[in-house]
């Protein structure tokens, strides 16, 4: 009669505690924001500028902040784009920086595009993650080009 009490009890146990975490809402199941700043959809970026891309973005999550990855890559569709020739190399850029806290805002120069860069259409992808693991992105569309894009002020003395 007692072991048949113990189970019991065990079993009432085991059940209570499968219940009690199956109600839980402790995971956070919410994707971080992305609020691109710069470049915007269709900016012409100049190809082998020596200050860089002038790149702005606002992350913002519920509970923190994991990490963000920027990934250019050529849009060419085949039939109005430009191509590589033996003078240009198709451009790539894919990296990834760590983030913390609830918020950030990033400015930086650091993505360089190289004089020997194919002009022409290109996608741009901005990835952030949060500590869960949940991902958002934005993508645009960009040009790069040996025109001038968008200026730039990259005088701090002005």
């Amino acid at each position: 009669m007692k072991a048949r009490t113990i189970f019991f009890i065990m079993g009432l146990t085991a059940l209570l505690f499968i219940v009690c975490n199956a109600c839980k809402e402790d995971s956070d199941t919410t994707k971080p924001e992305i609020l691109l700043v710069e470049p915007a959809e269709g900016d012409l970026l100049h190809i082998g500028d020596e200050h860089g891309m002038h790149f702005e973005v606002e992350f913002s999550d519920n509970e923190m902040l994991a990490s963000y990855k920027v990934d250019i890559h050529p849009n060419f569709d085949g039939h109005s784009h430009t191509r590589a020739t033996s003078e240009t190399v198709d451009f790539e850029f894919d990296k990834s920086w760590s983030l913390s806290g609830k918020n950030a805002a990033i400015h930086h120069h650091e993505i360089m595009i190289p004089e020997e860069a194919t002009p022409g259409a290109y996608h741009l992808m901005v990835y952030c993650t949060d500590a869960a693991g949940n991902e958002s992105y934005v993508a645009i569309n960009v040009e790069l080009s040996h025109e001038e894009g968008e200026d730039h002020d990259h005088d701090e003395d002005e």
